[in-house]
C-alpha cells in the first residue's frame, strides 16, 4: 500500500511503500539507517542485513544523498523518533540516482546556500519553516472566513501608490507609466465600500536598498479593510488575528517547531489582548533608557527592539505623528498632529509586523493631503471618489507575512521565510 510519511501512523504493523528521497544515511555493522523525506515529513528507515539479504543491504549502503526511491517496509512505533514512527525496510528501489549533490551534511556559507536555494529548501530546517509559513496562510484564511470577510485580489500593476512615490519599481504599461504594487490597500478600501469587510493576500514590492535581516524586495502581505469600523475596532481584530495564527501554529506544527528548536513558551503568551503604548510614551521610554531620539522621529530597529523587550507579548505603539505616516491616515480628533494608527511590534527583536490605521473619510481633508504630498489628482481621482460617494468610518491594516513567519519560527534572517527570496543583491535562483 502506498502512503506518505505524514499518514504513516495509520498503518502501524503493516507493510507500506513510500516514494521518497534520501536525505542522509549512516550504517553500523549489519544495520543501515536511512533518513528519508517525501515532502510531507521525515522518517528513519532501518535496514537489517539479516532481514533483507546482501543485495538490498549493499544497495542501501551505497545510495547517494537525494536519490529518489520507492521504499517498502513495516511501520513501527518509536517514541524516540520525532514523528513517533520508523520504518523497518524490506526493499528499496532506486528511481533516480543523484550524483555529487552539492549541499552535504557539513557546514556551508550563507551565500553558497542562497545560490542553491532551490536545493536548500529540501533541508529539514527549511522544510519546517515552509510548513509553518503554510500553516499561517491556512489559518489566515480560516480566521477571516470565520469573521465574515470576503477575499478580494487587488492589482499588482498600478498607476498609483499607497505609500508615496518613493521606493517604487517602475515599468511601462504599453504607453503609460506603471508600478509594481507596494500595497493593495487603496483598492481594498474600494472593495470594502462594496463588500463591507474584505482582505487580500498577495505579493508587494519595495525598491529599498536595504540589507537588514528584516527586509525583502518582494514580500507577501495580508491586508484587511473594514467599513464601519474605527481604530479601536481594528486593533481588536488585529490582536485576535495574530493570536489565532500563533496558536494555530502551536497546535498544528509541533514537529516543525521542534525541528527549529523554537522556544514555544514565548509563543504561548501570544493571546489577546496585547499591551498598548502611545508614540509619546514610547519616545519617553526610549529617552529614559538613553536612546537619542526626539518627538517626531520615526523608530528604527534598535528602538523597536528596546520597546519590545519590556513586554512578553506583541505591543501596539499608537498615535504616531502625522508627518511620518501615510497620507490616508485619519487625524486624532483632539490632536490633529497625530493620527489614529498603530504599529504592532513583535517580541524578540523581530520588529513591526503590522501597520494599520483608521482611514480618512472626508473628501476635503483628503484633497488637502493630496496637495501636501504632491499627489496627482488625475492618478488618484478614483480613490477620491470613495470619500465623495457615501464615505463611512473605515479602518484597515497590513501584516507582513515573512516577518511574521520569521518571528514565529525564530529564524535569524527573513530570507529563510520565503521560498525564493529577492534581496538587494539577489535575483537568482
Amino acid at each position: 500500500m502506498k502512503t506518505t510519511i505524514a499518514e504513516i501512523g495509520k498503518y502501524v504493523g503493516q507493510s507500506v511503500t513510500i516514494g521518497c528521497w534520501l536525505a542522509n544515511k549512516r550504517s553500523s555493522g549489519k544495520i543501515a539507517f536511512l533518513q528519508l523525506r517525501d515532502g510531507t515529513g521525515f522518517i528513519q528507515g532501518v535496514v537489517v542485513k539479516a532481514e533483507v539479504g546482501e543485495e538490498i543491504f549493499k544497495l542501501s549502503k551505497e545510495i547517494t544523498q537525494e536519490s529518489s526511491l520507492f521504499v517498502t517496509g513495516v511501520v513501527r512505533e518509536d517514541d524516540r523518533a520525532p514523528s513517533g514512527y520508523e520504518l523497518t525496510v524490506k526493499s528499496v528501489e532506486i528511481i533516480h540516482e543523484a550524483k555529487d549533490y552539492p549541499i552535504t551534511p557539513k557546514e556551508h556559507g550563507t551565500e553558497f546556500l542562497m545560490d542553491h536555494r532551490h536545493l536548500w529548501l529540501r533541508s529539514k530546517r527549511q522544510h519546517a519553516v515552509m510548513k509553518v509559513r503554510n500553516e499561517i496562510i491556512r489559518a489566515t484564511y480560516e480566521f477571516f472566513n470565520e469573521q465574515g470577510f470576503v477575499k478580494v485580489d487587488p492589482p499588482i500593476l498600478t498607476g498609483s501608490s499607497a505609500e508615496g512615490t518613493t521606493n517604487l519599481f517602475h515599468t511601462k504599461y504599453f504607453d503609460e507609466d506603471a508600478f509594481l504594487s507596494q500595497s493593495g490597500q487603496l483598492y481594498m478600501e474600494a472593495a470594502a465600500m462594496a463588500l463591507g469587510k474584505v482582505f487580500s493576500f498577495g505579493p508587494t514590492f519595495r525598491a529599498e536598498k536595504s540589507k537588514t535581516r528584516r527586509h525583502l524586495i518582494e514580500f507577501w502581505m495580508i491586508e484587511p479593510e473594514m467599513a464601519f469600523m474605527d481604530h479601536e475596532d481594528s486593533l481588536k481584530i488585529q490582536e485576535e488575528y495574530v493570536s489565532f495564527i500563533v496558536q494555530s501554529v502551536l497546535r498544528n506544527c509541533k514537529q516543525e517547531l521542534a525541528a527549529l528548536e523554537r522556544d514555544t513558551t514565548k509563543l504561548e503568551n501570544v493571546i489577546a489582548p496585547f499591551p498598548r503604548i502611545t508614540y509619546d510614551e514610547a519616545v519617553e521610554m526610549l529617552q529614559k533608557d538613553g536612546h537619542e531620539i526626539e518627538w517626531g522621529e520615526d523608530f528604527g530597529a534598535p528602538h523597536e527592539t528596546a520597546i519590545a523587550e519590556k513586554f512578553d507579548k506583541p505591543v501596539f505603539i499608537t498615535h504616531y505623528p502625522a508627518e511620518i505616516k501615510a497620507f490616508y491616515m485619519k487625524p486624532h480628533p483632539d490632536r490633529p498632529e497625530v493620527v489614529l494608527c498603530a504599529d504592532l511590534i513583535a517580541p524578540e527583536g523581530y520588529g513591526e509586523i503590522i501597520g494599520g490605521s483608521q482611514r480618512i473619510d472626508d473628501e476635503e481633508l483628503m484633497k488637502q493631503r493630496f496637495d501636501e504630498h504632491n499627489l496627482s489628482l488625475d492618478s488618484y481621482q478614483w480613490y477620491l471618489d470613495l470619500q465623495k460617494y457615501g464615505s463611512v468610518p473605515h479602518s484597515g491594516f497590513g501584516l507582513g507575512l515573512e516577518r511574521t513567519v520569521g518571528w514565529v519560527c525564530g529564524t535569524e534572517h527573513v530570507r529563510e521565510t520565503i521560498p525564493f527570496p529577492r534581496l538587494l543583491n539577489r535575483l537568482y535562483p
